[in-house]
């Protein structure tokens, strides 16, 4: 008998009806191809099967990848590929470059996260869209709204647009994870934005050094900016010099980020 992995934050979904919502929700055709990361003992894997042209599976888990590849076999289930390895150095491989277009579903270990959404994002072939069964807390923290944003939102929102779809209780797994979760849709954006990530990142990461400080004081540190500087540059785009980095949305730092002269960050 297979058990659940707590090493590998695994916690296997047992909720048909939850899976189903899933489904539908990715909106999925028999043209599609689909990246599952994490596929377990295969819930959400069949179910895919069924709908789509062709399931990749990316298990870490070399004995449940085997169980997995046994039941695919046993129901002469074709479609799906499952594939040994950690997902993040799967992405890196440039594997997925050799897929034209795909979307990913997947329930993901909840260490994952944030790296992981980052690597989907910033493939050069990204996916059409992103279905993720995330922890409900952090799924909250990246579609913040009302100047509750944090660097984890502005990485996503930089490239993609989220929104959570709904929430799922903890009672929905086996075993129960300590906390509930929410499945979190994320639709990359069809035109890039206008600067390049690198500075973004730079100026966004700066800015949350300390989060509990006024934005001026950690831009000015960070880069060597003289504060008097950075004051002609705040009120010429309309920025308070008190405010705090979690108060500006993803416009904001757009705006400032481009104003900003390219001083490296120390």
């Amino acid at each position: 008998m297979i058990s659940a992995n707590k090493t590998l934050g695994q916690h296997f979904l047992a909720n048909k009806g939850i899976i189903e919502k899933i489904i539908l929700a990715a909106g999925l055709t028999k043209e599609d191809v689909v990246l599952e990361i994490g596929p377990g003992l295969g819930a959400l894997t069949f179910e895919l099967s069924k709908r789509v042209k062709k399931v990749i599976a990316v298990e870490k888990d070399k004995k449940l990848a085997e169980v997995l590849k046994e039941k695919l076999a046993e129901q002469k289930i074709n479609n799906v590929e499952v594939m040994v390895g950690d997902i993040l150095k799967f992405l890196d491989s440039g594997f997925m470059l050799r897929v034209s277009n795909f979307k990913v579903v997947a329930n993901i270990p909840y260490y994952l996260t944030s790296h992981l959404i980052r690597l989907l994002l910033e493939l050069e072939n990204k996916p059409e869209n992103i279905i993720l069964m995330i922890q409900k807390e952090v799924a909250q923290r990246i579609c913040a709204t009302d100047k509750k944003e944090s660097l984890l939102s502005l990485s996503v929102k930089f490239y993609a647009d989220p929104k959570i779809l709904f929430y799922v209780s903890k009672g929905s797994f086996l075993p129960p994870p300590k906390i509930d979760s929410a499945v979190i849709e994320i639709t990359p954006k069809k035109s890039p934005a206008p600067i390049e990530p690198d500075k973004f990142f730079a100026v966004v990461k700066a800015g949350f050094s300390a989060p509990k400080k006024m934005l001026i004081s950690n831009l000015a540190k960070k880069f060597n900016i003289d504060k008097s500087q950075l004051a002609i540059i705040f009120r010429t785009i309309d920025i308070s010099c008190e405010i705090r980095a979690g108060k500006l949305n993803l416009d904001q730092w757009l705006i400032l980020a481009y104003h900003l002269p390219n001083n490296r960050c120390i």
